[in-house]
């Protein structure tokens, strides 16, 4: 984005906006999203507010038409421009990142492990004595489960 020039701004008060054809220097096409962010800061505006028509370019040129209208506000944008499927995938996409983030941060702050009294601890140690109690008392069951993984890795051999 290195050379940035206003070919044509026209107003048009029918429409409540801004018709502004600029000219932009880029060694690679520029993407709608960084044209939208220059744009946003050149005029001062919100990027919701801009509406780019096209990026133009010709083969071997490092020169990009770029027309664009800036509406007064978001409202006026919406009720005049058509919308295109990418837009509203767009859109439908954004809202999803940021349903996902608040869900994780609603996990995060779920998941908060609580602090264990004493009383918790000394259960905890009484259920890991248990289970070692049930392997002791029956230790042919593991030994025969231990006999039937070897069996299943050697037929796969």
């Amino acid at each position: 984005m290195e050379n940035f020039k206003i070919i044509n701004d026209h107003k048009n008060s029918l429409f409540n906006r801004r018709e502004i054809k600029a000219s932009l220097e880029s060694g690679v096409a520029p993407s709608r999203q960084d044209v939208l962010k220059l744009l946003s800061e050149k005029f001062s505006v919100q990027a919701e507010n801009i509406k780019i028509k096209n990026i133009l370019g010709k083969f071997g040129s490092k020169i990009f038409v770029i027309n664009t209208n800036i509406y007064a506000s978001e409202k006026d944008k919406n009720n005049i421009e058509k919308k295109k499927k990418k837009d509203s995938k767009i859109v439908s996409a954004e809202k999803k990142i940021l349903e996902e983030k608040s869900v994780e941060e609603k996990t995060e702050s779920a998941e908060q492990i609580p602090k264990k009294n004493a009383t918790d601890i000394d259960i905890d140690k009484k259920e890991i004595n248990k289970e070692e109690q049930v392997k002791d008392n029956n230790p042919n069951q593991s030994s025969e489960a231990s006999e039937i993984k070897q069996e299943e890795v050697e037929e796969k051999k």
